[in-house]
C-alpha cells in the first residue's frame, strides 16, 4: 500500500470512529436511539394519562431521560397523583417514575 492510500485509510477510520462517538449516549447527553426510544415512552405515557378519566382534566407533565419518566405539574388529589404514577410504569421500556407532582 502506497502513502497516499495508508493517509487515506486512517483518514477515513478517524472519520467513522468520530461518526460513531457523535451518536453515542453519555451520562447527561442521550445517543439517538435512547433519544427516539423515550420518546415513545413520553408519547405512550401521555396518552395513557390522558385517556383516563380521572386523570384527563390534570395539568401533568412528561418528560423522559434514559427510561427514567419524570411527572410534573398539579394533580387535584393524592390518588390521582398515585395512578399517574401507576399509568406511567405500566409503559413499556420505563425504567423508574419520579413524581413530582403537586396536589392543588
Amino acid at each position: 500500500m502506497n502513502k497516499i492510500g495508508k493517509y487515506f485509510s486512517a483518514l477515513m477510520l478517524a472519520f467513522a470512529l468520530t461518526s460513531m462517538v457523535g451518536c453515542a449516549a453519555t451520562s447527561k447527553q442521550e445517543g439517538t436511539g435512547q433519544y427516539v426510544d423515550d420518546s415513545v415512552i413520553t408519547a405512550k405515557v401521555k396518552a395513557l394519562i390522558f385517556e383516563d378519566a380521572a386523570l384527563k382534566v390534570a395539568e401533568i407533565n412528561v418528560e423522559t431521560f434514559k427510561g427514567v419518566v419524570q411527572l410534573s405539574g398539579f394533580v387535584s388529589s393524592q390518588a390521582a397523583a398515585n395512578k399517574a404514577v401507576e399509568v406511567a410504569r405500566s409503559v413499556a421500556g420505563v425504567k423508574s417514575v419520579k413524581n413530582d407532582m403537586r396536589i392543588k
